[in-house]
């Protein structure tokens, strides 16, 4: 006597829906815990993306954005024509590459060092000093970088002049506006960095450290092979993250280092977004420039994602 295995009935559509409704109505308190998150999302992010319309249209604010005229690709072709576009983007790369080459592996060493400061006041004081920055506003931060660096009275070039020294006008000389950008940024946000990976660090199991004492390993080997591949998957989910924002740079603290003698170098595309849109009220080519900007952003995060998918790493989706 032969056995035959019956096929499992499949479920009709009406029947899908309701189990959906069944466990949708189990896990209501979810649902509404992050019911806030997914309006702020909807309000703020989704609804707003029509508005990218005008990139294509001569946007008239009396017409609306419905009503004003379609022109196609027009505001691209004009950007990509003309003579600041290489200028732009090559500031724009500069600067994001420069941080993230400076920027992203320092969280990553500090929170190491952190991790290795047995608990105490020791480990409390470098914590705060390290997290402070973080707190001090953009206007703030940009007030002390002048301060700092003023030609006569900046702390900065009195110690230059220590050294034997001419002063250094820093904030007029354009080969040194990346460096400056980027180096007040690592140090302001460092420290806040490093908090995931002390995270990531906290479920390091405790045993893999007592074998390898017991085995004989240095502590520099225990980081190298204990620590490190712990926090390897949050490492590469945040390169992806900066990779996929690497062309948005934050225009405000950019524009308070702005002035006429270093413009050749900080003048950037979200800076020049701002200049187009808002102060010569030429919205739809400002929304061009912009669209622009976030199509190469979502390239990029795509790309990185699918090699390191590929690599057999932790990826976004």
């Amino acid at each position: 006597m032969e056995l035959t295995s019956k096929k499992p009935r499949e479920m009709s559509a009406a029947e899908k829906r309701e189990n959906r409704k069944k466990r949708i109505i189990a896990s209501k308190q979810l649902y509404l815990f992050i019911l806030p998150t997914f309006l702020i999302f909807l309000i703020f992010s989704y609804i707003p993306m029509y508005g990218i319309l005008i990139a294509f249209k001569d946007y008239i604010p009396t017409l609306g954005v419905w009503g004003s005229p379609w022109v196609g690709f027009k505001h691209f072709t004009r950007f990509f024509d003309s003579y600041y576009f290489w200028d732009l983007l090559k500031n724009t790369l500069g600067i994001s590459i420069y941080s993230l080459v400076v920027g992203f592996p320092l969280p990553i060493i500090l929170a190491l060092a952190l991790n290795e400061i047995k608990d105490g006041p020791l480990k409390k004081f470098s914590q705060t000093v390290t997290y402070a920055p973080n707190f001090i506003s953009t206007v703030v931060m940009v007030g002390m970088i002048l301060a700092f660096l003023n030609p006569s009275t900046g702390i900065i070039n009195h110690v230059v002049q220590l050294l034997g020294m001419e002063p250094i006008a820093f904030m007029e000389d354009p080969r040194w506006f990346k460096t400056v950008y980027v180096l007040s940024g690592v140090w302001q946000g460092t420290g806040w960095g490093s908090v995931i990976y002390l995270a990531a660090l906290a479920g390091v199991d405790t045993q893999l450290h007592e074998a390898a004492i017991v085995d004989g390993a240095t502590r520099i080997q225990r980081i190298w092979h204990i620590n490190l591949p712990t926090i390897r998957p949050t490492m590469v989910i945040l390169l992806i993250m900066n990779v996929g924002s690497v062309m948005n740079l934050g225009y405000e603290k950019i524009l308070l280092m702005q002035n006429p003698l270093n413009m050749e170098s900080s003048n950037v595309i979200a800076t020049f977004v701002y200049q187009q849109g808002l102060l010569e009220a030429q919205y739809s080519y400002a929304a061009a420039v912009g669209l622009f900007n976030s199509a190469i952003n979502a390239i990029l995060m795509i790309s990185v994602n699918k090699i390191a998918a590929k690599l057999g790493d932790s990826s976004l989706f």
